[in-house]
């Protein structure tokens, strides 16, 4: 197998700073901080050659890393590559602040847990780290790394303080300039091996004083030497130079190589990364491999990319050099020999990376060829934010002369997490005027970001707009906008995204409509969409209480979703949600924990404000006094949020004996009036309780389960507090009727202590569903779990319930439709809270603690 990390030929060993890297690894991390050309490279290459027993995983940053979803994608693959224990690793679609997010770090510390034997993460050049978001996660992870995992920080900028408490808390190993500057004896022995003989002790030190070590100039002094008989002259005509040393030495070197040689070298210095086919194309010659081995067996410049095969590139001060000499010579070459890399990366099918090779070629025309010429696998793999970047490097004036472009940058950036910058720009196009294809899809985009945006009503306006458009003209021309431009996928989404606002409104029976059209439309049939609208309806339905029907669409979802590799798509968010409903609506909120999770990191992930409010009020539900670590999304909350808030606000105050200030007066039922009507009676009114509940009379026949439940139950209270018992009755029976057919015990244990005294009392031995609601009733007071001096989160409430069964993580992530290593994250955290190794002790443990009931130990004998 070819070496990974291969050191070039010249390099000297430097075994003192090898011995200080094996120290380092006994702590959680190492810095390597010096400018360019000091060696830090170099050194790690030779120090991982020096250590066979360890896996080391080494990655190197580029301007592509702007797109968080990008590296993601990168370190998954490369953890992969390295070591089958991160085989289950997903590449999250990012998060709302641009970095990893923490659901990902907590992956990679699992499973750096799970890894036999030591491992090393490389990160060379983090200064070319685009985002600072990204930077903060990796060293979040640095700080929780296990005993056996380190990490090396190469970088030419100091990280500042966010490496200090590594300093404090651990021997950390910090590898500056001045210790890599070379001594009079290691300049000599490169000098040596470069120059092709013997450098005099005078040469040498005049050479390391000029230098002051500093490697990228001794090895610029060494190959000078090579083309020079006269080493003293060079030494004195260098010391007595006032120019930089890089400039004066690669000036001394370019000049001096052979024709042919200088020509590779400018032509070559285009490519940030190169491969023999490549450097094939740039340099017109026959064997591009050859060529590129033979630079690097001369050192000349090029070296192999650590952890890929065959690929090479420059050490970037000399390729900055390099660069600047091609445009001094000739300002046209660059331009010319970067679209001749574009045409070879096109050729080969990477047009990714030939779009970066025109944008910086300027040659915006074909860039942008290329980039409307993308498919909807953008969409699909969450790459829109590098969309928009290509985009943004476009000068706006070239832009808007091709106004599909700057339609679908509108597009991109607003489905990348800029969606007020997106709804500006498509807002502008329509006011500028544009032709009618380019109109409908800006305008199936502005109803489209009702999840990003506020004011649903607004969006819900657009939906309308477009369908009457599609209807006047179905055969209108549309620019196809990474293939989703299709008048089919256009009324589909249009119809999606109706749908949605009238959820956000509160529409329920409106928003319906819409969704059960959309998930029947032609266009429905795409995947992505399709996820989208079946996890809408089944939020919709599991809010409205028809939860059997909520469970079938969220599965259905879901599904898709597991079948066409878009789980880890934003797609899933509302079916995940819909799964929390569910399980807040069947009276056990912890077991909707793990979907919630789920949900939010979604729509936090491209900035669905609306949605995320949803969620966020939905966790006020699972967890009535606080959403954990959740902040509020940021934005104004959508009606159907804010409603949810209030309910919980209200009944929180009434539970608490407070029901004050009243709730304000409702035209319409909803779970508002029912708090209403509650603060009424938890207060005595039961004649004010009585007026309100006929003025606010529901129509059973076509009500959701959820209000028909609500009301009969207030209805019952009111009654018992007039002293008609026999109707109180009568009223709790229709509840419980309706409330058994979907499992509905939400409504129960949220009309309180009052309510639940009357199920109770209820002549007659309690039936199934009346048992399950005063059991569920008496699980919410807080108990065992409050024993430990670090509570289980919802989530791992929800998981510790699937200790006791056989179920594999395998199973258990196949049953949640999440990642295994997602399913190992949390069974690992509640090992550590239970202060257990493995399942069984877990279980064990949990019995005692009574987390679980004693029957746990009979499912899972080994609990004994």
């Amino acid at each position: 197998m070819p070496d990974s990390h291969p050191a070039p030929p010249h390099a000297v060993d430097r075994p003192a700073l090898r011995r200080r890297l094996d120290v380092g690894v006994r702590s959680p991390l190492t810095l390597l901080v010096a400018p360019a050309g000091a060696g830090k490279t170099v050194l790690l290459a030779q120090w991982v050659k020096s250590r066979p027993d360890l896996t080391v995983a080494w990655f190197h940053f580029t301007a592509a890393d702007a797109d968080p979803a990008h590296f993601a994608e990168r370190l998954v693959a490369g953890l992969e590559a390295r070591h089958p224990a991160f085989a289950d690793l997903d590449a999250p679609p990012g998060e709302a602040r641009g970095g990893l997010g923490a659901a990902l770090v907590d992956s990679l510390v699992v499973a750096l847990s799970e890894h036999d034997g030591e491992i090393v993460l490389v990160f060379d050049d983090f200064h070319l780290l685009p985002r600072r978001e990204i930077a903060d996660d990796l060293w979040r992870l640095a700080a929780r790394l296990p005993p056996h995992a380190h990490m090396i920080v190469s970088s030419r900028v100091d990280p500042g303080q966010r490496w200090s408490a590594h300093r404090l808390a651990h021997a950390l190993v910090e590898i500056r300039q001045g210790d890599l500057a070379f001594d009079d004896d290691e300049t000599s022995r490169v000098l040596g091996a470069l120059a092709g003989g013997g450098v005099s002790d005078a040469v040498s030190r005049a050479i390391r004083e000029r230098t002051e070590g500093w490697a990228a100039g001794v090895q610029l002094a060494g190959l000078s030497l090579r083309f020079r008989s006269d080493a003293v002259a060079l030494a004195d005509a260098f010391r007595d130079s006032d120019r930089l040393v890089v400039d004066y030495l690669s000036e001394e070197v370019l000049d001096a190589l052979p024709g042919e040689r200088r020509r590779a070298l400018l032509c070559l210095s285009v490519a940030d990364e190169l491969t023999g086919p490549l450097a094939q194309a740039l340099c017109d010659v026959e064997d591009g491999e050859a060529l590129l081995q033979s630079l690097v067996r001369e050192s000349l410049f090029i070296v192999p990319v650590a952890e890929t095969v065959g690929a090479y590139r420059f050490h970037h001060l000399i390729r900055d050099v390099l660069r600047y000499r091609l445009r001094a010579e000739d300002p046209g070459a660059e331009a010319v020999l970067l679209t001749i890399a574009a045409d070879w990366f096109v050729g080969v099918g990477d047009a990714a990376s030939a779009i970066e090779m025109l944008l910086r070629a300027r040659a915006w025309d074909r860039a942008l060829a290329l980039i409307l010429g993308r498919g909807r696998d953008v969409y699909e793999r969450g790459q829109t934010a590098t969309v928009a970047r290509w985009l943004s490097t476009v000068p706006s004036d070239v832009r808007r002369r091709h106004a599909h472009a700057e339609a679908l940058y509108a597009v991109n950036l607003g489905m990348s997490g800029s969606a007020a910058e997106g709804e500006a720009l498509a807002r502008g196009l329509l006011l500028d005027g544009v032709e009618p294809g380019v109109e409908l899809v800006l305008r199936t985009f502005l109803a489209g970001a009702v999840q990003f945006r506020p004011h649903p009503e607004g969006h819900l306006a657009e939906a309308r707009w477009v369908l009457t458009a599609l209807d006047a003209d179905p055969d209108i021309e549309t620019p196809s906008l990474m293939g989703l431009g299709h008048p089919t996928l256009l009324r589909t989404l249009a119809l999606l995204s109706g749908g949605r606002a009238l959820f956000f409104l509160g529409r329920i029976s409106d928003a319906r409509g819409w969704l059960q059209r959309a998930t029947t439309s032609p266009g429905g049939r795409y995947p992505p969409y399709r996820i989208h609208a079946l996890g809408s309806l089944a939020l919709l339905e599991a809010i409205a209480g028809h939860l059997r029907v909520a469970g079938e669409l969220a599965a259905e979802a879901l599904g898709l979703a597991a079948d066409t590799d878009l789980l880890a798509h934003p797609a899933p968010a509302d079916a995940f949600l819909a799964r929390a409903v569910v399980a807040v609506q069947r009276g056990e909120p912890d077991r909707g924990a793990l979907a919630w999770e789920e949900a939010m990191r979604r729509a936090e992930a491209n900035r669905r404000d609306s949605l995320a409010w949803v969620g966020y009020a939905v966790g006020r539900l699972i967890d009535l006094t606080s959403v954990g670590e959740r902040v509020e999304p940021e934005g104004i909350p959508v009606p159907m949020a804010r409603a949810i808030i209030d309910v919980v606000r209200y009944r929180l105050a009434r539970e608490a004996g407070d029901p004050s200030p009243a709730v304000p007066p409702q035209r319409t039922w909803s779970s508002l009036a029912f708090e209403e009507i509650a603060s009424l009676l938890a207060r005595g009114h039961g004649a004010a309780a009585a007026a309100r509940l006929d003025e606010l009379a529901i129509d059973v026949a076509t009500a959701d389960p959820t209000t028909i439940v609500e009301y009969a139950l207030c209805s019952a209270w009111a009654a018992a507090l007039g002293g008609r018992m026999p109707l109180a009755q009568a009223h709790l029976r229709a509840a419980l009727a309706v409330g058994e057919r979907e499992g509905l015990t939400h409504g129960f244990l949220r009309a309180g202590d009052e309510v639940l005294a009357l199920v109770a009392a209820l002549p007659g031995e309690p039936g199934g569903f009346r048992r399950q609601i005063l059991e569920r009733a008496r699980r919410r007071v807080p108990s065992a779990d409050d024993a430990l001096v670090e509570p289980l989160t919802s989530r791992e409430q929800e998981l510790l319930a699937y200790l006791p069964t056989r179920l594999t993580n395998v199973e258990l992530a196949q049953r949640c439709y999440v990642s295994v290593n997602t399913i190992k994250t949390h069974v690992s955290h509640i090992y550590r809270k239970l202060g257990v190794q493995g399942r069984s002790a877990a279980v064990a443990r949990a019995v005692e603690l009574g987390l679980l009931p004693e029957t746990a130990i009979e499912l899972h004998p080994t609990a004994r």
